[in-house]
């Protein structure tokens, strides 16, 4: 059998067909504009190939992953315009016919380091992605965290100095949360949009400062086994030593466990499916849903 995979993003939706990271028969980059354009090509290009056992898909949020919800499967309260309500799942699985799997987009690049990556063998780690937002996909037990919402590694809150920081914070919802002060957005936003591209000290000695907040929240709470770090802003090549670095600092030598000792090199890792984890795993979604 063979399943469709889409890596459903604000920007653009990466739709697959294929099995696993060596078996990819097909790919195609669709930009994201509206609901009914985007998912109406999605849909055609899966119609070309026959005999799809399933779709899976990653998708950005937040999203509605209650199975016994009249609205499972649709986009919620996103402040990407347009999208608010879209029912992504019903929509693909009406034009479709197949199976639908759906989670977040960090959950399904979790599943797929999990499968394939950074976390093979792992029973508890996190993924998150820092880009033009912030999310994260925790896994426990071997499965993938879902209660009463998908958990919101981007909009827990930390500590904003306005004294050294004035930036409000570019989340719409909550002003300076992680995203909002750490995101792709917030960069450019605060500094200008080409500071990403800069190799200035005080733009990525500040984002690993509130990324390590965040991350040694998640450490605190969760206790994983590792964090695996990705998404476009990681690709800055200081930041990824910064954060680890910072992270140190604020976790003060209070956990007994080697893998927060030294440099923790082992600990805060880089997807090692790059940016390939998200469809991958909505691959394995489709998979599990036609099983």
């Amino acid at each position: 059998m063979i399943y469709g995979g889409i890596e459903a993003g604000g920007t653009k939706w990466v739709c697959a067909v294929g099995i696993a990271p060596g078996d990819i028969r097909e790919t195609v980059t669709i930009p994201t504009t509206t609901p009914d354009e985007t998912i109406g090509l999605a849909a055609a290009f899966f119609t070309r190939h026959g005999g799809i056992a399933a779709v899976g898909v990653g998708c950005f949020g937040p999203l509605d992953l209650r199975r016994s919800s009249p609205t499972w499967g649709h986009i919620t309260t996103t402040p990407k315009p347009g999208w608010s309500g879209t029912d992504v799942a019903g929509r693909l699985g009406g034009a479709l016919g197949v199976p639908i799997a759906i989670d977040t987009d960090v959950n399904a690049a979790a599943i797929a380091e999990h499968r394939w990556g950074s976390a093979v063998g792992l029973g508890t780690f996190c993924y998150i992605t820092v880009g033009t937002g912030i999310g994260g996909g925790a896994v426990a037990g071997g499965n993938v965290v879902h209660g009463l919402i998908h958990p919101e590694f981007g909009h827990m809150r930390v500590p904003h100095d306005r004294a050294s920081d004035p930036f409000a914070g570019s989340c719409p919802y909550h002003g300076d949360c992680l995203e909002g002060l750490a995101s792709g957005t917030a960069i450019d936003r605060r500094w200008g949009a080409r500071a990403r591209d800069a190799d200035d000290e005080a733009v990525w000695q500040l984002e690993a400062g509130y990324l390590a907040h965040g991350i040694a929240n998640v450490t605190c709470v969760l206790s994983p086994e590792r964090v695996v770090l990705g998404g476009g802003v990681m690709q800055q090549p200081t930041l990824l030593p910064l954060v680890r670095a910072r992270v140190r600092e604020l976790l003060a030598g209070y956990f007994d466990a080697p893998e927060l000792g030294g440099d923790l090199g082992d600990y805060i890792v880089a997807p090692a499916l790059g940016d390939r984890a998200g469809v991958l795993g909505a691959l394995e979604l489709a998979r599990s849903a036609s099983s």
